[in-house]
């Protein structure tokens, strides 16, 4: 259940108790309100592993490409601990006008991944994306499993499609030439990245 804390001396001990108990780096903050994310399960890792490392393999290193396993992400430099937030992983291409700021990019990634956990809506943060010019982003649910792929289409980030394990359907990024696809697992459902260019396929 969301809290809301109006007193500003409770509000200072409940945010310090959270740090000394409980230190999550995945905390962001929405136009200056604490927006204190759950804490990314093993699950969860191996999600933003596994896209990390697909994504590696589709980019340009040498040319200025970054791939980033979580990053924090605002739409100002001075100021920036304000109104920021962090996807699961970021890839900002060279041709990226977005500002490394070294504590945070100013400007969207070009494709950013978000692994919902339970409690959490990561598309409360759509038009936040959309106004730092975001220009893909994934949303990968696991209650049900699904992907949904996000393009930025008009100012606004549109949902284009999404694959379920039944539906079949295939993902293809706008940005890196990679598709998502959601099959059956022996657990759970596992995501299968497969580079268009080269046919190499992660499962995540």
């Amino acid at each position: 259940m969301p809290v809301v804390i109006y007193d500003p001396v409770y509000e200072k001990h409940v945010r310090a108790e959270r740090e000394r108990l409980f230190p999550n780096p995945r905390d962001e903050v929405w136009d200056g309100v604490l927006v204190m994310a759950p804490l990314a399960n093993n699950e969860h890792q191996l999600l933003v592993m596994r896209f990390t490392l697909a994504f590696s393999h589709a980019v340009d290193f040498d040319a200025g490409d970054v791939v980033l396993p979580g990053c924090n992400v605002s739409d100002r430099d001075a100021g920036w601990t304000d109104n920021y937030r962090e996807p699961d992983a970021a890839v900002y291409l060279a041709s990226n006008s977005a500002k490394n700021s070294d504590t945070h990019w100013v400007g969207g990634p070009d494709l950013a991944v978000e692994v919902a956990s339970p409690g959490e809506n990561p598309r409360l943060k759509l038009d936040f994306y959309a106004q730092i010019n975001t220009r893909e982003l994934l949303i990968v649910e696991r209650d049900p499993w699904a992907v949904e792929r996000y393009q930025l289409q008009g100012g606004k980030l549109a949902l284009v499609e999404t694959a379920d394990a039944a539906n079949g359907i295939v993902l293809t990024s706008s940005v890196l030439p990679l598709t998502f696809e959601l099959r059956a697992g022996a657990t759970r459902p596992v995501i299968r990245i497969a580079h268009i260019q080269t046919g190499q396929i992660w499962t995540a």
